[in-house]
C-alpha cells in the first residue's frame, strides 16, 4: 500500500496495534525496535495528514456589520 493510499484511520489503527503489542511485553528486543520504528513512521504520517486537513479547513466568520465571510482556519489564537 502506498503512503498516499494509506488513510489516517488505517495508520492510527496500525499504531494502536503496535502500542498494544509493546505494552503487552510479549515481543523480543529486535521486534520491539522494529515496532517502535514503524510507530514513529506512522505518527509522522498521521501528523502530516492532520496538518493537511487543518490547512483545508475554512472558518465561517461574521463581521461586526453582519457580513458572513469564509476565511482560512487559523487555529487557537
Amino acid at each position: 500500500m502506498t503512503k498516499q493510499a494509506f488513510s489516517f484511520e488505517k495508520a492510527l489503527e496500525e499504531l494502536q496495534t503496535i502500542v498494544s503489542s509493546l505494552e503487552n511485553g510479549n515481543v523480543g528486543l529486535d521486534q520491539s525496535l522494529g515496532l517502535y520504528e514503524r510507530g514513529v513512521e506512522l505518527v509522522r504520517l498521521c501528523n502530516r495528514r492532520l496538518e493537511e486537513a487543518q490547512q483545508r479547513v475554512n472558518a465561517v466568520v461574521t463581521t461586526q456589520d453582519g457580513t458572513v465571510t469564509i476565511e482560512p482556519f487559523r487555529g487557537e489564537e
